[in-house]
């Protein structure tokens, strides 16, 4: 029992509302260029099956594959040996709902660097939430 409530969450989640068509969100989501902006530099295509970098800067070049992409719903990548990033989209009369999930957390595992999940989520975390999707929705919106 004690180690079940030790278990770290198995999804970073984050819904943002943002003030814009969900064609420009997608646009700012599913593009190379557009990832660049708010989130890192990248060899990003949006289609199935597609191998792409996210350049990481310190922990060098991160190896990702898009798994799946219903424009403009929904995109979908491995991230890395363990993770998975989704986007959610959806059109709220001229806006957009927007949700981030971040999963394939495990605390018995460890990055490619050697760093326990456990700390990474947490840092994982508090980068999407205070740095990169304010970032998002200052491309968005501002």
């Amino acid at each position: 029992m004690e180690k079940e409530q030790e278990r770290i969450e198995q999804e970073v989640r984050f819904t943002e509302v943002f003030n814009a068509p969900i064609e420009k969100v997608w646009k700012a989501v599913s593009t190379a260029e557009g990832i660049a902006v708010w989130f890192m530099p990248n060899d990003f295509e949006p289609v199935e099956g597609h191998d792409f970098h996210l350049n990481a800067a310190q922990f060098g070049m991160s190896p990702c594959k898009v798994t799946k992409i219903d424009p403009p719903h929904f995109l979908s990548f491995n991230w890395g040996k363990d993770w998975f990033v989704e986007f959610y989209l959806k059109e709220m009369e001229g806006k957009t709902e927007f949700t981030l999930v971040h999963g394939g957390w495990d605390e018995d595992k460890v990055t490619e660097f050697g760093a326990p999940h456990r700390a990474v989520q947490e840092n994982m975390a508090k980068g999407w939430a205070f740095s990169i999707l304010p970032k998002l929705r200052s491309h968005i919106e501002g």
